[in-house]
C-alpha cells in the first residue's frame, strides 16, 4: 500500500549557528521537525533550538494586494543583486509575517525547483497573480530582463494600490457618519423617545404635531423594527448575491455611478488613471498591444471600460489606430485621445500612457481631498436634521408647558 505524505507546511522558529558560527535565528515553513531541520542544514544552519509555532490564537490573515507588490520588489532587489531564484524565494518566504503568503512563496519555490518557469508557477495561483502579472514575467523571462520588470510590475501594484485607496477614502467616510447616524437615531427611537412620551402622558395636554409625529415613529421602528431589519438585510444579501452573478446588473450600476453627479467623475478619472497605467506598464515590457489590451480592460476597475477597452482590442486588431479605436467609445476625453495619438505618431506610447496616468491620479488625489471638504459640512448638516429634529420634538412640550405657566 502507498504511503501518502503529507503536503501541509507549518511554521517553524529556529535559533542555530551558520557557517562562520555567528548565530541566527528566524522563521521557515516546512512539512515536519525533520523536514525543518533538513532544511536548515541545506542553508548551512545548525540548529540548536526549534519549535513549531502554535497556530491556535493566530490568525491565518488574508493575502493582499501590498503583500503581492512588497513580493514583487523584494524578489526584484535580490535577482539585482545575484541571488539565485530559489534562494530569493526561500529567504522572502521565510522573511514574510503572514503563514498564508509563506505557503504561497513556498508553493511557487517547488514548482521553480521542479523544473517549472516562473510565470507558470505564478499561473497556478490566478487569485494572487492576474493576467497582468504573469504576461509581464513571462516577457522578463523572455527578454533576459526579469528584474527589471518585476521592479515595473511592484512599481504599477504600488501605484494601482494607492489610487484604490484614495477611492476608498472617498467612499467609507460618508458611509462611515451615516451608519453612525442610522444607529444614534435608532438608538434615540428605541430607547429615549418613550421615556420622553412616558413624561408627556402625566402632562395630559395636548402634543405638538411634529411631537406626535415623532412619538409615532418611535412606536413604528419599536413595533416592526426587526421586520424591517430582516427585510434591509435580505435585500443587502440580494443584491450582492446578483452583483456577482449578474453581468447586465454590474453593467448598469458601473454606468450609473459613472453619471452620478459627485462620484461619478472621480470613478470616470479613475478608470482612465487605471488604463493608461496599465497600458503603459505592459507595452514599457513589450507586450503586444492587442494582447496588451486584453489585460489593460481587467485592470479598469469598471465594467463599462472593461467592455470598452475590450471593443478597442478587436478594433486595433482589424488594424485600425488606438487613437482612432478610442475615440469611438466616446469614453475618453479629447486630451486623452489627442495624447495618445502623439504617443504613436511619436512612437513612445508607453510614455504618453505614463504621463495620462500621473495626470489623471493626481487628478483623482485632489478630487478626493475636495470632495471631502465638501462632505463634512453636509454630513453634519444631516447630522443635525436628524438629531437636531428629534430632540427639539421632545422638548417643545415642555417649552410650550413653561410658556403657558
Amino acid at each position: 500500500m502507498a504511503q501518502v505524505i503529507s503536503t501541509q507546511q507549518f511554521p517553524y522558529t529556529y535559533e542555530g549557528v551558520d557557517k562562520k558560527g555567528q548565530k541566527v535565528k528566524g522563521r521557515l515553513m516546512a512539512a515536519s521537525e525533520l523536514a525543518a531541520k533538513a532544511d536548515l542544514r541545506k542553508q548551512g544552519v545548525v540548529a540548536r533550538k526549534l519549535r513549531k509555532e502554535s497556530q491556535l490564537f493566530k490568525g491565518d490573515k488574508k493575502i493582499e494586494t501590498s503583500d503581492i507588490a512588497l513580493f514583487a520588489r523584494q524578489l526584484a532587489t535580490m535577482l539585482q543583486a545575484g541571488i539565485p531564484m530559489v534562494q530569493a524565494f526561500e529567504i522572502v518566504g521565510n522573511g514574510h509575517e503572514k503563514p498564508a503568503m509563506q505557503k504561497l512563496l513556498m508553493a511557487i519555490k517547488g514548482d521553480i525547483e521542479s523544473g517549472t518557469t516562473l510565470h507558470e508557477s505564478l499561473a497556478k495561483h490566478p487569485l494572487y497573480f492576474d493576467d497582468l502579472f504573469v504576461n509581464l514575467v513571462e516577457a522578463g523571462e523572455h527578454a533576459g530582463a526579469l528584474e527589471t520588470l518585476l521592479d515595473k510590475i511592484a512599481t504599477y501594484k504600488e501605484k494601482t494600490e494607492a489610487l484604490k485607496k484614495k477611492i476608498k477614502k472617498a467612499m467609507f467616510y460618508p458611509a462611515a457618519v451615516l451608519v453612525v447616524a442610522v444607529v444614534v437615531t435608532l438608538i434615540l427611537l428605541i430607547f429615549v423617545i418613550p421615556q420622553f412620551e412616558s413624561i408627556f402622558k402625566s402632562f395630559g395636554a395636548d402634543l405638538p404635531a411634529f411631537t406626535m409625529m415623532v412619538i409615532g415613529l418611535s412606536k413604528f421602528v419599536q413595533a416592526s423594527g426587526i421586520y424591517i431589519g430582516i427585510v434591509v438585510a435580505g435585500c443587502v444579501y440580494a443584491f450582492m448575491y446578483f452583483h456577482k452573478r449578474s453581468r447586465p446588473l454590474r453593467q448598469g450600476i458601473d454606468r450609473a455611478l459613472l453619471k452620478a453627479p459627485i462620484i461619478g467623475p472621480l470613478l470616470v478619472k479613475s478608470a482612465i488613471a487605471r488604463f493608461a497605467r496599465t497600458l503603459s506598464t505592459m507595452f514599457a515590457a513589450g507586450v503586444p498591444l492587442v494582447e496588451a489590451l486584453t489585460s489593460v480592460s481587467g485592470a479598469t476597475g469598471n465594467i463599462v471600460y472593461q467592455d470598452a477597452t475590450l471593443r478597442i482590442r478587436d478594433e486595433v486588431a482589424t488594424g485600425l489606430r488606438l487613437q482612432k479605436c478610442m475615440e469611438n467609445t466616446g469614453l475618453f476625453p479629447n486630451m486623452v485621445v489627442q495624447m495618445i495619438a502623439v504617443g504613436e505618431e511619436s512612437g513612445s506610447l508607453d510614455a504618453m500612457s505614463g504621463k495620462i496616468a500621473d495626470f489623471y491620479e493626481a487628478d483623482v488625489d485632489a478630487a478626493v481631498d475636495a470632495m471631502s471638504s465638501l462632505m463634512e459640512p453636509l454630513i453634519m448638516a444631516v447630522l443635525g436634521v436628524l438629531v437636531g429634529g428629534m430632540v427639539i420634538a421632545m422638548y417643545l412640550p415642555i417649552f410650550k408647558l413653561g410658556a403657558v405657566v
